[in-house]
């Protein structure tokens, strides 16, 4: 039997319980994890999971006046998920913030020179991608990043989903012609 949809389980979350927690794991999953593509060029795991609690605190204190108008309920979701993401981003973007405890031993995270591979390779696509038009990057972020399905993509963006996979396809295919640029200047 199909997973009921984040539109069924909003209905149902106003009068039982077990909806409601099931709609909150899914609408957090899923806002975790487009927090994570949008924030993780900040290096920013603790915020993109404050990011998810705040969206299902807004999820939870908006379902008693959520109204259906015909978008899907991925469609609200994604509406404050963005918002939400935009003023983490802006705290992001403010500077350093202080830690409560300076650590007493070495880091075993990854080196700082494979962190800062990883970021230059992740700010490289991030400054393509941004070179698409804004579409194909959501398109893109939300099918690839985040691992929407078609579907929910369609879903959350008001196309339908063979729109979706074409914009997808072209994307795609733009995307790594400017990586074939990009390569072949770094050679030259």
């Amino acid at each position: 039997m199909d997973a009921p949809s984040l539109r069924e389980l909003a209905a149902l979350a106003a009068r039982d319980d077990n909806a409601r927690d099931v709609l909150l794991a899914r609408v957090r999953d899923m806002a975790l994890r487009y927090s994570r593509v949008r924030l993780g060029r900040f290096g920013a795991e603790d915020t993109a999971q404050d990011v998810a609690q705040e969206v299902c605190m807004a999820v939870v204190t908006a379902l008693p006046t959520y109204q259906e108008r015909g978008l899907p309920f991925e469609a609200f979701v994604y509406t404050i998920t963005s918002r939400k993401l935009a003023d983490a981003q802006r705290a992001a973007m403010r500077g350093p913030s202080p830690v409560a405890d300076v650590p007493d031993g070495p880091d075993d995270g990854p080196s700082p020179e494979s962190v800062a591979v990883m970021r230059d390779d992740a700010a490289t696509a991030m400054a393509l991608m941004q070179q698409l038009p804004g579409q194909q990057r959501e398109i893109l972020t939300l099918r690839v990043a985040v691992g929407m399905s078609t579907d929910e993509t369609a879903a959350a963006l008001g196309m339908s989903a063979g729109a979706i996979r074409v914009a997808q396809h072209r994307a795609l295919t733009r995307l790594r012609a400017m990586i074939a640029e990009a390569g072949a200047g770094d050679v030259a």
